[in-house]
């Protein structure tokens, strides 16, 4: 079939079958006319040689365009995703029919899928990674949608995808187009959390918590004699007229605290089951570190992120809500990763950590190396607060065997691990939400308050 003016040959497509049975039949029968001198046969075989030509006459020369496309919304677990893969035709000619399919993350739940307003349920009918199938006119283009929920939070693929297009009444089809895939973003839902106004030490200039320094604040510190430099409208008149001489009210300043987030991600347990089931520890474990960083960002104080693995990558202490935005994109990376070395000392340290900081570790406790840096940290004079992040409903592994004693075992050297720690001064409490801390902070600012033994 000769190529029309202003054409090339076409690139990336191949004839079907269909074109090679119509080919085969017409020259078989044209083969038996001359030898057989049968004109009959000659007519039998026009009609599938000019079936032919005629869906030749136009050759496609361009190959089909495919891209995936997500909303890149502030999506939390939970929340309503939606996605489109996109099919294009560059080409003069019309494709008769388009083969669709892409790959979807598991925490992905494609409920609904389909080309414009035509949806097909797919939560019951073998999920979103079947071929899917349309027509697509010239110069067009024609989007599967792709609609469902979000279970996990994290960095979850749409794709790859692929696709093959048939022109020419199904006697050509192009290569497998594919594309490569587009991460869609799924932020770890927030648990409930508040947690006491007592801070253990609050160092900075201004802030919503009460620190032992007087200044200029509202929390009365009590009355003392007037000094110069003090103001008037400080004066207490009615002390200085029973006392015969000025008295000013003291008040504590108001001052903000530094809150560092540790992540223990040296070990996994526990199977997580999404936004509604079961939760692992590291479900646990950012979803926790998310709630207490928006906890403290919104009430003003600089919130910093650290993570106890062989990465050990570290997020700058900062405030305000674009601090929260990046606490989010950076815990969306967390995974844990187990570590035979302990290089974790000279990366961070007591010695890189601020002396007045609340240090809040998420750690399940299932490595020994992570109880003695919670030591080590408490004998550096830091205030720490060990939150355990191990599943109350952790199955054991089995009931065959030695199995069960020594899950028994360890967890009685567990205990005796979490025993010796508050020996050591680090409070252990497990993540319950709202209010998980409340005793423990007051603990640890009560402390910090006290007078050391010995002091003169």
């Amino acid at each position: 079939m000769p190529i029309e003016d202003g054409q090339e040959p076409a690139a990336g497509w191949a004839p079907t079958w269909a074109l090679g049975r119509a080919v085969l039949l017409t020259g078989l029968l044209l083969i038996a006319a001359v030898l057989l001198g049968r004109a009959d046969l000659v007519v039998l075989a026009t009609p599938f040689a000019l079936g032919t030509a005629y869906a030749l006459r136009r050759r496609p020369v361009a190959a089909p365009q495919l891209e995936i496309t997500a909303e890149d919304a502030h999506l939390v677990e939970g929340g309503a995703l939606a996605g489109t893969v996109s099919v294009g035709n560059p080409d003069t000619v019309p494709y008769h029919l388009a083969v669709v399919r892409t790959r979807v993350s598991p925490w992905l739940r494609v409920e609904r899928v389909g080309f414009g307003g035509a949806g097909v349920d797919v939560s019951r009918s073998g999920g979103a990674d079947r071929p899917f199938v349309t027509a697509i006119p010239t110069g067009a283009a024609v989007d599967l949608e792709l609609t469902g929920t979000a279970l996990r939070w994290g960095r979850h693929p749409i794709g790859p995808a692929g696709a093959r297009v048939a022109t020419a009444d199904g006697l050509l089809v192009s290569r497998a187009v594919i594309t490569e895939p587009v991460r869609m973003r799924v932020y770890p839902m927030t648990e409930p959390f508040e947690a006491v106004e007592a801070m253990p030490r609050a160092a900075g200039l201004v802030g919503a918590h009460h620190s032992r320094r007087p200044g200029e604040g509202g929390e009365l510190a009590g009355v003392r004699v007037f000094a110069p430099g003090d103001r008037l409208r400080r004066i207490d008149w009615r002390v200085s007229l029973r006392a015969r001489q000025l008295h000013v009210a003291a008040t504590l300043s108001d001052r903000d605290a530094e809150v560092v987030v540790l992540l223990d991600v040296l070990a996994e347990a526990g199977r997580s089951g999404g936004v509604k089931g079961a939760a692992s520890v590291l479900d646990t474990t950012v979803r926790a570190a998310a709630a207490i960083a928006e906890h403290y960002l919104h009430r003003g104080d600089r919130v910093a992120m650290l993570e106890y693995g062989p990465a050990a990558r570290r997020l700058r202490p900062a405030t305000g809500r674009r601090q929260y935005l990046t606490v989010l994109e950076w815990l969306l990376d967390t995974h844990a990763e187990s570590s035979p070395h302990e290089p974790y000392d000279q990366v961070f340290g007591p010695q890189l950590l601020s002396a007045d900081a609340l240090v809040v570790v998420l750690t399940p406790l299932l490595d020994e190396r992570s109880a003695q840096m919670l030591a080590r940290l408490a004998r550096g004079g830091r205030f720490v607060v060990a939150v355990d992040t191990l599943p109350v409903d952790l199955p054991p592994p089995g009931d065959k065997g030695w199995a069960p004693v020594a899950y028994r075992l360890w967890r009685l050297d567990r205990d005796t691990m979490i025993a010796q720690l508050r020996e050591h001064g680090v409070p252990v409490v497990p993540w319950a939400g709202a209010g998980s801390l409340d005793q423990v902070l007051r603990d640890v600012a009560r402390l910090a308050t006290a007078p050391r033994v010995g002091a003169r």
